[in-house]
């Protein structure tokens, strides 16, 4: 076999030091992820204690899509379709009640008010009822004449009441249907906010019923995988894909090209290395894909 890489033993007491302590490759501008025990040719780092079997590192590709499957169902749970819109539409719904309860106000005064000039007309009635019974029966002229007197004032009274009592039915229709329009406006308020929050319950249910199988699918995908290589994963996952299949000089975590000089150190890899993207960090799964 040939060996592609001088051994440790070879490069002295300080370059084992510095080999036990090399930083993985990390995005600009982001933190590093902290010393991991590997070797580093060029810009693309080996993590040196972990060898992994081809299968075991195809898998985790499994393994990042299942982790993009959880994240994608854990935003959904926590921002559910619509959400925007049930909050537009409960800020309406006060709005419109409180719109409702002054229109309410209004119709509720004029009912009063109407009536109270029934209450007056029905006492207009009554005295006249009764000034025209004691007209009937006396025979004073005095009184008569008196009585006839207040028999007219008591009709324009009336007559001034039953006008009123036009004008302020008329002020009540308007307002009833002031009502009608706000109190039907509110109901179509509640059935949109009814429906869109039905459509987030259930989407809400989905995604977490999605969260809990691609959780369960994580689970056997990564028993079927090296303890130490899931390891390493976890660790790298935390601040990037984990892991991306190298296709096209590409790689599918960070979907940079990489340069010919990185790429002839990534041929220069054992299959069972574990490499690292030199742009992003994740570990870099070769296949026939590869075209290395």
């Amino acid at each position: 076999m040939v060996v592609l890489h001088p051994r440790l033993d070879d490069l002295g007491p300080l370059a084992q030091l510095v080999e036990r302590h090399v930083y993985t490759v990390d995005v600009v501008g982001s933190i590093p992820a902290g010393p991991t025990t590997g070797r580093r040719f060029g810009r693309v780092t080996y993590v040196g204690r972990v060898k992994a079997s081809p299968r075991d590192q195809r898998a985790l590709l499994d393994l990042a899509e299942l982790d993009s499957r959880i994240r994608r169902a854990e935003a959904a749970r926590a921002s559910p379709p619509h959400a925007a819109r049930v909050k537009e539409l409960l800020a309406e719904r006060q709005a419109r009640t409180q719109e409702l309860a002054a229109l309410l106000g209004t119709r509720d005064d004029l009912q009063a008010e109407i009536g109270r000039i029934e209450a007056d007309v029905a006492v207009v009635d009554a005295r006249r009822v009764r000034d025209t019974e004691r007209l009937a029966a006396t025979s004073n002229v005095k009184e008569a004449q008196g009585l006839e007197s207040e028999l007219a004032s008591l009709a324009r009274r009336k007559s001034d009441l039953e006008d009123a009592e036009l004008a302020v039915m008329e002020q009540l229709e308007d307002a009833q249907a002031a009502v009608t329009a706000a109190e039907g406006m509110i109901a179509r308020t509640n059935a949109e906010g009814a429906e869109l929050s039905a459509a987030g319950k259930a989407a809400v249910e989905a995604a977490t019923a999605d969260a809990a199988t691609a959780t369960r699918d994580r689970a056997a995908v990564a028993a079927g995988i090296a303890d130490d290589l899931v390891a390493q994963y976890d660790r790298l996952a935390i601040r990037n894909a984990g892991a991306g299949l190298l296709t096209r000089n590409t790689c599918g975590g960070c979907h940079m090209v990489l340069s010919g000089t990185d790429l002839a150190e990534v041929r220069r890899a054992a299959d069972d290395d574990v490499v690292l993207c030199p742009e992003c960090g994740c570990i870099l799964v070769r296949t026939e894909e590869s075209g290395l």
